[in-house]
């Protein structure tokens, strides 16, 4: 966040916390058992599933539901959570409406498809309400794994090794573990702390240590992590932000996203948490959507996004633009920011129009101009601090297989690494599946 002084315009307090408390409740209730077991008897059971075949985690979806139909929701979460340990909080926050819900037969047939993600949640949190961790260690290896960031990817990592019997220290910058599912995710996505009551549950399987306020090329080398533990996964996400490149971006209250929507989910009073009137936000991305729709539930008066493309390449999915909308959001598309104008902090942005041509994307010569007393940056963050010595592929560490760099002993995995999207679902099957192939590394060095 820029150091100068926040404006008159960017104030706490525009909403009672009534109306806050009401605004960042739970937007998708959970079922009870009775609106489950109705929404479970529109599956068709298929054979040949293609909602499984959507999901990055590959979970048993036809099962899962099968088992909440006949009355044993318990079996069920097991189901889910043997494929992606995370699943309560994927059951919050993963796009459904692009992955298994958009190839739900159901869907294709007549444009409602079954609630997988909402049944998944009814299943997940009926067995962590127990305090019931379904899985057990497996017999001590004796070797030991160190796990470098706490996030989706080496959560999941660190709770499979730790299954199969091995010592997980898991290191982090931070002083909560949970990666972009604690700091990165909308506050009404996942309410009541869900992320650190999903961490504490994770770590019911043992065998895994947290260390906080540790970061990889400053609190320890990976040279001397590779000597003092069998193998190392690296699962640290993306720290660095990029720049609009447009003059003026240095002024008061233009703020990265990311930060504000960290520091909203760690604030103890959301009315303490100051504002715009008039906030501007770019990008087209999650990112951005919950940077906006966010401010909009904060009391801001005229929220607008302005993405560079047209909606088609939004990489935010048609629902979630849908969403922002419905709250009074306004989006502009085929604009790019040209220049912040302000006197110590922005007052304006001026954008250009944009087309899209054969040659790329073009600036065309009209302007336009927003009132803006804050500004959030959604442009996507990078890479920083990959160890040197690592293969990196389009600003990423790249992977082969199941997550194994370029360096023998050491793999990675979720958004600092090649591979899929960035979700959290995407992410926990990367550690989970590099996991399985540390697991055979090490097994096959006796």
């Amino acid at each position: 966040m820029s150091n100068s002084p926040l404006t008159p315009g960017v104030v706490p307090n525009r909403l009672p916390h009534a109306a806050l408390a009401d605004n960042f409740g739970d937007h998708a209730p959970p079922f009870d058992m009775h609106e489950a077991r109705v929404a479970a008897d529109r599956c068709y059971f298929c054979h040949d599933a293609p909602c499984m075949t959507a999901c990055p985690t590959s979970i048993d979806i036809p099962l899962f539901i099968r088992q909440i139909a006949t009355g044993t929701p318990d079996a069920a979460a097991r189901t889910i959570l043997s494929q992606n340990i995370m699943g309560g909080m994927c059951a919050r926050v993963c796009p459904t409406e692009t992955l298994c819900e958009e190839v739900c037969v159901r869907e294709v047939a007549e444009g409602k498809p079954v609630e997988i993600g909402r049944l998944q949640r009814y299943a997940t949190d009926g067995l962590m309400a127990k305090g019931v961790h379904p899985f057990t260690r497996a017999a001590a290896t004796g070797k030991r794994v160190a796990v470098v960031g706490a996030g989706p990817a080496g959560l999941a990592c660190a709770h499979r090794l730790a299954m199969k019997g091995h010592d997980v220290a898991v290191f982090d910058a931070r002083a909560k573990a949970g990666g972009l599912n604690e700091y990165g995710i909308a506050t009404y996505k996942a309410v009541a702390d869900f992320a650190q009551a999903e961490v504490e549950w994770l770590l019911m399987i043992g065998g895994i240590t947290l260390h906080h306020g540790q970061i990889l090329g400053r609190d320890m080398q990976l040279a001397d992590l590779q000597r003092d533990f069998d193998a190392v996964f690296l699962g640290f996400g993306l720290a660095g932000v990029n720049a609009l490149r447009a003059p003026g971006e240095e002024r008061g209250n233009v703020v990265d996203a990311v930060e504000f929507i960290a520091g909203l989910r760690q604030a103890g009073d959301k009315a303490a948490v100051p504002v715009g009137r008039d906030v501007v936000v770019i990008g087209g991305g999650m990112t951005a959507v919950d940077a906006a729709v966010q401010s909009k539930l904060l009391g801001a008066e005229n929220v607008t996004i302005v993405y560079r493309r047209g909606q088609g390449k939004m990489s935010a999915s048609v629902y979630e633009q849908q969403h922002a909308t419905a709250v009074g959001v306004r989006i502009i598309h085929s604009a790019a920011p040209v220049a912040v104008h302000g006197n110590g902090s922005v007052a304006e942005v001026e954008f250009a129009y944009t087309e899209e041509t054969a040659e790329g994307l073009k600036i065309k010569p009209e302007t336009f101009r927003l009132k803006a007393d804050q500004l959030f940056k959604a442009i996507g963050q990078t890479l920083t601090g990959a160890p040197e010595g690592l293969m990196l592929q389009g600003g990423k560490i790249a992977t082969t297989g199941a997550g194994r760099t370029s360096v023998a002993g050491v793999w990675a995995g979720g958004d600092c690494a090649t591979g899929g999207e960035d979700l959290t679902v995407t992410a926990v099957a990367e550690g989970r599946d590099a996991a399985e192939d540390i697991h055979a590394a090490l097994a096959a060095k006796g």
